[in-house]
């Protein structure tokens, strides 16, 4: 019989216990998701799940594509984004609100993800003025790498 159905005699406790940290990895996307500002590094996601950093790690990557770290990265830049778009803060204080510790990080983290330096973000971003803020975050949610300098061709 395939896998799942009525009468599957398979690795439960395997099953159980593959169950149980995809349960842990929410736990730990959602407490990102909601504390994306404060200091929060693997090892302290990790250890709020009673896993190992490495295996947080690679269990994060299995089941969300991405490290907890660029997870977090992502988070935040796309905060940052909303807050540019604002328009009433500075960069500097923006990266410091978003919860990065250094502006030259922050500021090359955010154009490897979106494709543009945040102030360049910033002058492009009056062009989502005066559409809704759900379809603003959609139009410029922010990418991977290697798709960033393609974006930036279609923003310009």
């Amino acid at each position: 019989m395939p896998r799942g159905t009525i009468g599957h005699v398979g690795n439960s406790s395997a099953d159980e216990q593959r169950l149980r940290d995809l349960a842990l990895l929410r736990r730990v996307r959602d407490r990102i998701d909601r504390e994306y500002a404060q200091p929060l590094d693997v090892e302290a996601l990790a250890r709020g799940v009673g896993m190992s950093s490495g295996h947080l790690s690679r269990r994060f990557r299995q089941a969300y594509g991405e490290s907890p770290y660029s997870y977090l990265m992502t988070r935040r830049i796309e905060r940052a984004m909303a807050l540019l778009r604002r328009g009433d803060m500075s960069v500097t204080d923006i990266c410091f609100a978003v919860g990065c510790s250094s502006l030259g990080t922050f500021s090359t983290r955010f154009t490897e993800l979106v494709g543009v330096p945040p102030s360049t973000y910033r002058h492009q971003a009056r062009v989502t003025d005066g559409i809704p803020a759900c379809v603003a975050k959609q139009v410029t949610r922010p990418i991977r790498n290697e798709e960033a300098p393609e974006r930036a061709r279609h923003l310009a």
